[in-house]
């Protein structure tokens, strides 16, 4: 690996400059899109050769592939900005094009945009968020809503107004590019790294690393499909990167016989894909923290190289893996790196401590003596007030920054034992909560049908309705998280939580169709992983908030002793839950 020594950089700025350079030193040889890496220079004369994308020929590619490459959509900037002054929204394979600047046309839910930004490890400044909210005020609905990939999209854009938001971004310190389409998404890391008493080691550096190394190299972007990356710092509140294509976690090693030196190091884990019922699963691989940045980059080119670009539904990188196995995926990542990657027996490593299932709500020490502040948002959703009130909070009480997290949630750090009775107090004041609850606390949902052409069924109404539903009837004792997702996608993914509802449409006995799910239980992540079963098919949601008390109460009735909503739903057939919830 490339070292910089005596440099005078931070460990920051050297394990990214690292991670960089390692990279560069592979990529220079790496071919360009639809060139034959295998052609030399010669003097006979040119064999015309058919034309293809990385051995796919042109006539195999899918609708998308055939899209990117008329033209790169990081090229499509001057379109944007004719459709603006027209005050048009793009067509045909500009909309997909569009989705690499951040941009997406949501017709038919929406006849508007939807932007959605780059935001490294969920960690934001005051400045930043508020000006997300003079984003949504001045060009959008009044509001924003965080994300499950502890992002920021504002909604309800037109055509005349992407440049201004665009820049406006830009001047945040901010980027949308590569969010959407076949890119690499919103790098997530653990929300209270940096001052979280029980995490390994602080892996914001190495967020923000991988998300600049991302942005600085043209060639990753326009990969089969998209692709998802996580770090979790081995501390007690989760960021899910069990679900994602890579997850980097933390772990330590300590005195052994096979000449690896004690300390913290990073375990990686692949092809999390939980809206395939998939969980990542650990490769085999031991990782210095400056590693990662290059490891990553190399097995993203592999995908970029061999991944199918002819059936979207085969062309996220499980099924790549699927067809070559693990060992063979390694070597060629292997290729492409100027270090040896080091295997280490997974056993060998010190188990990582168990999550605390709603540790991003309420108050918790820091490391450093200081408090974080867990802040409640109902699904995500924001009034632009509600955002300045919460930066004059950070800024009055805190430290000045915004952590978002995966859960729809925020957090609030650096704030003094002297200084929480105010903080607390002006969370109250501003209508929102910070307490614990063990049912609104883990509701998370996804866009639904008010935004998204996907979805079946209107997510957050429901979320925010079950929520006040059961919080009027009923009182649990242990935390119990509840995911509504709109379709098959899983972006909230349904899979892993206790209570799981996928939307779809249901006709009722006079011949409508009304929204509804099909509901699933048991699921978990982490320490607890676990994919849901599905239990119910195709239940109006009129019938839901009911059946959910009914359930729960039952719960409440029959555990036994410590068990969790998971275990109970788990140890009982599909036939005993019906029965149960009658």
């Amino acid at each position: 690996m490339v070292t910089f020594v005596n440099s005078g950089f931070t460990e920051e700025q050297v394990n990214y400059l690292s991670g960089f350079v390692s990279g560069v030193l592979q990529s220079r040889n790496m071919p360009f899109l639809g060139q034959d890496s295998g052609r030399r220079f010669t003097h006979e004369p040119a064999i015309a050769e058919p034309e293809t994308v990385f051995g796919t020929p042109l006539d195999d590619l899918c609708k998308e592939e055939l899209i990117k490459h008329e033209q790169n959509g990081l090229d499509c900037y001057d379109t944007i900005l004719a459709n603006a002054i027209a005050d048009r929204f793009p067509e045909d394979g500009d909309v997909f094009r569009y989705k690499f600047h951040g941009l997406f046309f949501v017709s038919p839910a929406q006849e508007s945009f939807m932007l959605r930004c780059r935001i490294a490890g969920g960690s934001l400044n005051s400045g930043q968020l508020r000006g997300l909210a003079e984003i949504a005020a001045d060009w959008g609905p009044g509001r924003i809503d965080l994300t499950t990939r502890a992002n920021v999209q504002v909604r309800e854009i037109m055509p005349k107004d992407c440049p201004d938001v665009l820049m406006k971004l830009d001047e945040l310190g901010l980027t949308s590019q590569g969010s959407g389409a076949d890119n690499i998404r919103n790098i997530t890391a653990t929300p209270t790294s940096g001052f979280d008493p029980d995490e390994l080691i602080d892996v914001m550096p190495y967020a923000r690393a991988m998300h600049h190394y991302i942005l600085k190299n043209r060639d990753l972007y326009g990969l089969p499909r998209k692709f998802n990356i996580s770090y979790d710092s081995g501390g007690r509140v989760s960021v899910c990167a069990d679900t994602n294509d890579i997850a980097f976690y933390a772990v330590k090693v300590c005195e052994n016989s096979m000449g690896v030196e004690p300390g913290v190091y990073f375990r990686m884990q692949l092809c999390g894909i939980t809206g395939h019922k998939q969980f990542a699963t650990d490769c085999g691989l031991l990782l210095t923290p400056a590693e990662t940045i290059p490891v990553a980059a190399a097995l993203i080119r592999v995908f970029i190289e061999n991944g199918d670009r002819t059936n979207r539904k085969k062309a996220r990188l499980k099924y790549l893996v699927d067809q070559w196995g693990i060992p063979k995926t390694l070597t060629e990542t292997q290729k492409k790196l100027a270090f040896q990657l080091r295997y280490f027996p997974l056993e060998n490593c010190l188990p990582s401590i168990p999550k605390s299932k709603h540790g991003h709500l309420g108050i918790h020490p820091q490391s450093d003596g200081k408090n974080y502040l867990g802040v409640l948002i109902p699904v995500g959703a924001m009034s632009c007030e509600n955002v300045r009130q919460i930066c004059n909070i950070a800024d009055r009480y805190g430290r000045g920054e915004i952590r978002l997290t995966v859960w729809q949630n925020l957090i609030i750090p650096g704030i003094s034992s002297e200084n929480l009775a105010a903080a607390t107090a002006a969370v109250i004041a501003a209508g929102l909560e910070y307490r614990p609850s063990s049912i609104t606390g883990g509701i998370i949902a996804c866009t639904g049908s008010r935004g998204c052409k996907y979805a079946a069924a209107d997510t957050k109404g429901h979320a925010v309705a079950l929520g006040g539903y059961l919080g009027s009837r009923l009182e649990l004792d242990t935390p119990v998280n509840i995911h509504f997702t709109g379709c098959q996608h899983s972006c909230a993914q349904h899979y892993i939580g206790d209570i799981g509802m996928m939307g779809v449409r249901v006709k009722t006995a006079s011949g409508e169709s009304v929204d509804g799910y099909n509901i699933v239980l048991g699921g978990g992540g982490d320490d607890t992983q676990s994919v849901a079963r599905e239990i119910w098919k195709s239940i109006a949601y009129c019938k839901i908030p009911p059946l959910i008390e009914r359930l729960l109460n039952a719960y409440l009735a029959g555990r036994v002793l410590g068990e969790t909503f998971a275990q109970f739903a788990n140890r009982h057939s599909v036939e005993d839950i019906h029965k149960l919830a009658s």
